[in-house]
């Protein structure tokens, strides 16, 4: 497989200089790996620290900024940061008024935060965390004991974030979290294999003229494999399995994301597909993001992530926020 890259030892390195030079509202630390808004700690605030293996881009590091988190600490290729890159990150956004770890269940995420919330607690900084468990196509998978954190861990950091921005107390930060972990639920699919860096080849087969229901974000096995379909046919398998399980009774945010190789024209046409498929089971949608956010490096393929709204979620969802990958009002 070609990729940009100079060798693979150092691209994570690389990708965190080339963020710093693009977006000097961050502070981007290289060595240490924590990307901070450059304006924190916010005084009074509740400061927002997520991170995972780095490939998924722009989760994490690129929702850092105002209205989502206040810190990212980008780990090794689908590898967890460790604990003391969290445990310095919450201690540059802390103000005192607390930070929520944001935490997407995968073993490794898991347990070094746990360990970053000792050590950060050790140092007189109060720590919670939530855990985003929003994948419903599998109940465990290689890297997790129960649901996976894929692209419901962007509604949380959005919503969490926001309602930090204004000014809202840790417990009411964090409870929100959790409720807006309860109110997702995603379903992918692959068309490909992604290819890390280290091994410079597709990391699974899959043929040609398949496809993988339910994969995950490090290309963990799905429900099934099954023939290519068309994008309506995806589109159909995708949203009944989000709603036989999430069961909607109001309106939604709808999220149809790339995995990172698939055109913004072929995710447009599927977000019609989308579109049509929950218009036919009469769930109403209020607002809709389409691209790239939740990636698996160059894979091939989409998922659908739905979140319940309601008046306080739809309220905070439109606040500004200004951030290298999401943004509007400012």
């Amino acid at each position: 497989m070609k990729m940009l890259i100079n060798v693979p030892e150092t691209v994570v390195a690389d990708g965190l200089r080339g963020l710093a030079a693009a977006h000097p509202e961050l502070t981007v630390d290289v060595d240490n790996r924590v990307v901070v808004r450059r304006d924190a700690p916010v005084n009074g605030k509740v400061a927002l620290v997520s991170g995972g293996g780095s490939g998924h881009e722009p989760l994490h590091s690129g929702f850092v900024g105002r209205g989502m988190l206040d810190a990212a600490c980008p780990g090794e290729v689908f590898t967890s940061p460790v604990p003391d890159q969290m445990a310095r990150a919450a201690a540059a956004v802390d103000s005192g008024a607390g930070v929520l770890f944001v935490v997407k269940n995968y073993t490794g995420d898991v347990l070094n935060f746990d360990m970053a919330e000792e050590l950060a607690e050790d140092e007189g900084i109060q720590v919670t965390k939530v855990i985003v468990n929003d994948d419903v196509a599998v109940t465990d998978s290689l890297y997790t004991a129960g649901r996976r954190g894929t692209g419901g861990t962007l509604f949380v950091e959005r919503l969490a974030g926001a309602a930090a921005e204004e000014g809202a107390p840790l417990d009411r930060v964090a409870a929100l979290a959790r409720r807006v972990n309860d109110r997702c639920r995603s379903f992918g699919v692959a068309l490909s294999a992604c290819s890390t860096p280290a091994k410079g080849s597709p990391t699974f087969d899959l043929p040609p003229g398949e496809l993988e229901l339910g994969i995950g974000i490090h290309g963990e096995p799905g429900r099934e494999r099954r023939a290519m379909m068309t994008s309506g046919e995806i589109a159909d398998a995708a949203v009944e399995a989000v709603v036989a399980d999430l069961n909607p009774d109001g309106p939604v945010f709808v999220l149809v994301n790339g995995m990172g190789g698939t055109p913004l024209l072929e995710l447009y046409g599927f977000n019609a597909e989308v579109q049509r498929a929950l218009g036919e089971r009469g769930v109403p949608v209020v607002r809709t993001l389409v691209g790239n956010y939740v990636t698996s490096l160059d894979m091939a393929g989409a998922s659908v992530t739905l979140c319940l709204a309601d008046d306080e979620l739809l309220r905070l969802w439109d606040t500004p926020v200004r951030t290298p990958a999401l943004r509007w009002g400012c």
